[in-house]
C-alpha cells in the first residue's frame, strides 16, 4: 500500500529566484496538504549526510556543494499515494525532459538546478522527512 506522505525540497537557486511561492502553490494546488514546512541552510556536512546515497555518483560533490550554497525550503507533503503523485506533479529529473506543466519544466534550469527535489520512495519519504523534522514539527 502507498504511503500518505513525500518529502520535498525547494533547492537553492529556485528559492534564490524567488519562486518559492509559485512552487508551493502549484503543490498545494495539486491537493497536497502541507504537514512541515521550514527554511533552512544545509551545512557541506548536513547536505553530505542527506545526499550520502549518491556519495559514490560522480555528480556527488557538485550537488553537495549546491545544496549547501544557499537556502532551501523543506516541507513534508501529504496526499494519497504521496510520493507518486509528487513525482508525477515535478516530472523527470532533467527539466528538458520533464512534460509541460511540471514544476521542473516550469522552474528547472538542468539537472542539477532542477528546482526541487523528491523522495523516490515511501522509505526514503519517512527518512527525509525525519532528517529535517521531528514528529513533534509535523502536524
Amino acid at each position: 500500500m502507498a504511503g500518505t506522505i513525500t518529502f520535498t525540497m525547494i533547492k537553492p537557486e529556485a528559492v534564490r529566484n524567488l519562486q518559492s511561492g509559485k512552487i508551493l502553490d502549484a503543490i498545494i494546488n495539486s491537493g497536497f496538504s502541507l504537514r512541515a514546512l521550514k527554511l533552512v541552510s544545509l551545512s557541506h556536512e548536513k547536505a553530505s549526510k542527506f545526499y550520502e546515497i549518491h556519495k559514490e555518483r560522480p555528480f556527488y560533490n557538485d550537488l553537495v556543494a549546491f545544496m549547501s550554497s544557499g537556502p532551501v525550503i523543506a516541507a513534508v507533503l501529504e496526499k494519497d499515494n504521496a510520493v507518486n503523485a509528487y513525482r508525477d506533479l515535478i516530472g523527470a529529473t532533467n527539466p528538458a525532459e520533464a512534460a509541460t506543466g511540471t514544476i521542473r519544466q516550469l522552474f528547472g534550469t538542468s539537472i542539477q538546478n532542477n528546482a526541487v527535489h523528491g523522495s523516490d520512495s515511501d522509505e526514503n519519504a519517512i527518512m527525509e522527512a525525519a532528517f529535517f523534522f521531528s514528529e513533534f514539527d509535523r502536524v
